[in-house]
């Protein structure tokens, strides 16, 4: 399995893998799977601001995807991140995932980001849930019944883990160029 930055040739698989996720799970509470175009407006976005997008592939699959986003807008979370991760049906199970965040885990600690969020839909989510209390996040938050999908509620569950020296020490970057909205 080869980890590394997603390529154009990459969108059409990312954007499959995502569409079965949005379809017929709870990790993400659009109801409408996006389009080649939306996900290469997201892609964007995220490398706009020097953050890792990266896929898992073997031979010439892609078998998931995983990357981090600014966790919000505002300058004052610019040494905090988001981490999404979704993988392809059929290779749930072999590892993708796990390589996958870590992949992102480290590129976000070498850039001298401090913080790391998940927010997992559906708190019977145990593969994502377990997948990250693995990489040392911790729960920090549980929202009951937040999103209506499926024709059921939906809870979601933030977990985090700290990057590097986490809030032991003052940061030596100035983190992500984030504005005011």
């Amino acid at each position: 399995m080869i980890i590394r930055e997603i390529e154009e040739g990459d969108l059409a698989a990312v954007t499959a893998i995502y569409g079965h996720h949005v379809l017929t799970g709870f990790g993400s509470f659009e109801q409408t799977a996006p389009t080649v175009e939306d996900m290469t407006r997201r892609v964007a976005a995220v490398r706009a601001l020097g953050l890792p997008w990266r896929v898992a592939e073997v031979g010439d699959e892609v078998l998931g995807y995983a990357y981090a986003s600014a966790f919000r807008p505002r300058p004052g979370y610019r040494f905090t991140v988001e981490d999404s991760v979704y993988v392809a049906p059929h290779a749930a199970g072999r590892g993708a995932g796990r390589a996958l965040l870590t992949s992102v885990i480290d590129t976000c600690e070498a850039m001298g980001l401090r913080q790391m969020l998940a927010v997992i839909g559906d708190s019977g989510n145990a593969a994502s849930i377990g997948l990250h209390r693995s990489l040392g996040f911790e729960q920090t938050g549980l929202a009951r019944s937040v999103g209506f999908k499926h024709g059921r509620w939906v809870d979601i569950v933030t977990m985090q883990r700290a990057l590097g020296a986490g809030d032991g020490a003052p940061p030596a970057s100035g983190g992500l160029r984030l504005g005011e909205p």
